[in-house]
């Protein structure tokens, strides 16, 4: 098989299951905060190191957010089984970058990972990133270029793949959609903080050798779930969600 044919192949695959993969970060974060030495960390710093990792997991998110909320129908979506898209989106985010969506899932995950205090294991995750991605990204521009030709070839040669080039951006027609983000981001703001949740029970169960159940941590998960499964209920059971135009 030739390589260009193994890396869409490998990406269409990874497409696929995109939304399981990164579950894998929750098994090797245990022994990464095992080892960790968190001695080196004064209460201050233990605190600045947390504003920034949830700081940057916040960015991801609002970063993603815009490009959903602001996204017509037939351009982008939740499909896992196959490539879909209808029409080329080129304005808005997508005049600064061909995939906003991973931008943001990158910083998402980041974030997380940052809250482990381990440099190393922010390095290895981004490479690991970088790989993973890439044959996605590979398998998603080999199908918009069969199927949008020459329009697609044009926008991605002034479009960056990863690394947005926002003076380049060129407003859409479609203007932001609260709704849209909350009909399909409540899954994400969920894992999101189970995430920072699970890895500061974890850390806080191998520092002190105790559970604490009144972790402010828990609570927010705790408040989390409760809107997420409101959205979730609203989504599935009425049309208030519902926007004309929207995926």
């Amino acid at each position: 098989m030739a390589l260009i044919h193994s890396f869409e192949k490998s990406g269409n695959t990874l497409f696929k299951y995109r939304g399981q993969i990164p579950m894998l970060l929750f098994l090797f974060a245990v022994p990464i905060i095992y080892f960790t030495d968190y001695d080196f960390l004064s209460v201050q710093q233990y605190q600045i190191f947390t504003y920034i990792a949830i700081g940057i997991s916040v960015f991801g998110f609002l970063f993603r957010a815009y490009a959903i909320g602001t996204t017509p129908k037939g351009t982008s979506g939740r499909n896992t089984s196959e490539q879909v898209a209808e029409t080329l989106n080129t304005t808005g985010i997508y005049a600064c970058v061909r995939h906003p969506l991973y931008v943001g899932n990158y910083f998402m995950w980041i974030g997380i990972v940052l809250f482990t205090f381990n440099i190393y294991y922010v390095v290895l995750v981004s490479l690991a990133f970088w790989l993973y991605y890439e044959r996605i990204m590979f398998a998603e521009e080999r199908f918009l270029e069969r199927k949008f030709g020459q329009v697609y070839l044009d926008w991605s040669m002034k479009v960056p793949a990863f690394i947005p080039a926002f003076k380049n951006y060129i407003s859409g027609t479609t203007s932001f959609s609260l709704k849209t983000v909350l009909r399909r981001e409540y899954t994400g703001i969920l894992a999101t903080v189970l995430s920072f949740t699970f890895i500061d029970y974890l850390r806080t169960y191998f520092l002190t050798n105790h559970i604490d159940e009144n972790r402010l941590s828990l609570k927010i998960l705790i408040a989390t779930f409760v809107f997420a499964f409101i959205l979730r209920s609203l989504k599935h059971y009425t049309k208030l969600l519902n926007e004309e135009g929207r995926s």
